[in-house]
């Protein structure tokens, strides 16, 4: 197909700009990231990016919808798909991301090379780093753009020596794990991928985070006061040790691009801060048992809620839903009668909210979420306190963060059965809304959000740190050729 072989770039490139050149590891949750970075990053400076898109199926509408939005100084490329049908199944996302960008390696440097300009520099995630060598090669210094926290980026620095060191699984530590700067986070709470050593997803991450002192530099969507001592180690100068960019809390400022939606006329008539917004990100499903409890724990606060339902993801198969009513509505799945029990006082939206503007809104008073980085910076420049339920990947890391470290979030405690309970749920929910604890929760988020305003402003840290960038970037220009 025409559409898997071409290389699509739409916007035209400033033809007298350096080029820095941005590849994304497949999936929106890293091209959002590196998307707003991209956006600060031309804002004030003379350089253009071109971000390049390794993939193994034809592009998504979600990835183009983002694309075409971007500024005429953004342009894109996706690589020609690679195959992975070689891979047995069940194969988890790290590997499947990790294979798809060494495979796309030789595209990548056919498509540097035909960009035919001067590239500055090439920005990759953390499942991007076998990049590095490619960069190496055509003499183009490379970054590390680092999507989570310091405390997660402090453990992938550590880990190759954890590795060496730890023969039990880490689950089995009779100790937490201490990382330099950050609070000991227990073998449980740590990162999906390092839970089984003996899974090729394990193998990647480790690979992947030995590599990361390669980089010329490592730019972090964090800043000093939401993790001063972590932050502080990380930036120590060390022989073969890459400096850090702190630039966050870069997320999606733009609150008018998805127009109105039902439920923010919904808001309009709630008093403010009364609200708990309930979202497990893009990715997040529940259990049907679990979403039962988590149902009947908001009917019980007696809080007003806005609650973006997903299907449980106990009723799919072979990755498609039993029936079409099923996928077109997961209000199916909510206990009878819940919906007009909650009239009024709850608000459900199928799948999707416009977050950004969702957690902008006045009427928000709490955040019940998965604990996706993006989500929980998104918090912050809002100043919304958080109930902190982790599903995957880094989350549980992310939770203890802001649970215990920073002490913005209430998280709520398991079963032996693995469940949430209704009865914490409604405890917790109503303590962030109603309690003393969630007062001081919530005063702790706005002092962060008032930090993260002057960060982000003209004069603040943040937009120096990609001001030092770009002008590194201006000066030290590679003239591609053969």
């Amino acid at each position: 197909m025409e559409e898997q072989q071409l290389q699509i770039t739409l916007n035209e490139q400033h033809p007298l700009s350096p080029i820095v050149v941005m590849m994304p590891s497949p999936g929106m949750g890293h091209l959002i990231p590196l998307t707003e970075f991209a956006k600060r990053l031309i804002l004030h400076h003379n350089l253009s990016v071109t971000i390049i898109i390794p993939t193994n199926s034809p592009p998504s509408m979600a990835q183009t919808t983002v694309l075409r939005s971007l500024p005429s100084a953004i342009s894109y490329i996706f690589l020609p798909p690679v195959t992975l049908s070689d891979l047995p199944p069940h194969t988890k996302a790290e590997p499947l991301i990790s294979l798809t960008v060494l495979r796309s390696l030789p595209s990548l440097r056919h498509s540097l090379l035909s960009l035919n300009a001067t590239v500055t520099a090439l920005v990759v995630d953390l499942f991007g780093t076998d990049a590095f060598d490619v960069a190496n090669d055509l003499n183009i210094p490379s970054y590390l753009y680092f999507t989570c926290n310091a405390m997660v980026l402090s453990f992938c620095i550590f880990l190759p020596r954890l590795d060496q060191s730890v023969q039990c699984e880490f689950v089995d530590l009779p100790e937490p794990v201490r990382i330099l700067g950050c609070i000991p986070v227990e073998g449980k709470d740590l990162l999906d991928p390092v839970q089984d050593k003996s899974d090729d997803a394990y193998k990647w991450f480790v690979h992947h985070s030995g590599r990361f002192k390669l980089a010329h530099g490592i730019i972090l969507n964090s800043f000093h006061a939401l993790e001063p001592a972590a932050i502080k180690e990380l930036q120590k100068q060390e022989p073969g040790k890459p400096p850090v960019y702190p630039v966050g809390p870069l997320v999606n400022m733009d609150r008018a691009q998805t127009g109105s939606h039902e439920c923010l006329s919904w808001l309009d008539g709630k008093p403010r801060g009364s609200v708990v917004f309930v979202c497990f990100g893009s990715g997040g499903t529940l259990s049907s048992v679990q979403m039962d409890e988590l149902a009947i724990g908001l009917e019980m606060s007696e809080q007003n809620f806005l609650w973006v339902v997903k299907s449980p993801n106990d009723k799919v198969a072979n990755g498609s839903y039993f029936s079409a009513e099923s996928l077109a509505n997961p209000f199916d799945f909510l206990p009878k009668g819940f919906v007009e029990r909650t009239k009024g006082r709850g608000f459900m939206v199928s799948s999707w909210a416009p977050q950004a503007q969702v957690l902008s809104h006045g009427s928000i008073g709490g955040f019940l979420t998965h604990c996706g980085w993006n989500s929980i910076l998104e918090s912050v420049v809002n100043g919304v306190p958080l109930v902190a339920w982790p599903l995957y990947a880094e989350q549980k890391m992310n939770a203890v963060l802001v649970s215990e470290d920073v002490k913005v979030a209430l998280r709520p405690k398991v079963g032996e059965n693995g469940l949430v309970g209704r009865e914490e749920i409604a405890s917790v929910v109503k303590r962030l809304m109603e309690g003393e604890e969630g007062k001081k929760l919530c005063h702790q988020m706005k002092e962060l959000k008032d930090v993260a305003v002057k960060i982000l402003s003209e004069n603040g840290s943040s937009t120096k740190y990609i001001s030092d960038l770009a002008l590194k970037w201006q000066d030290k220009t590679t003239t591609l050729t053969n």
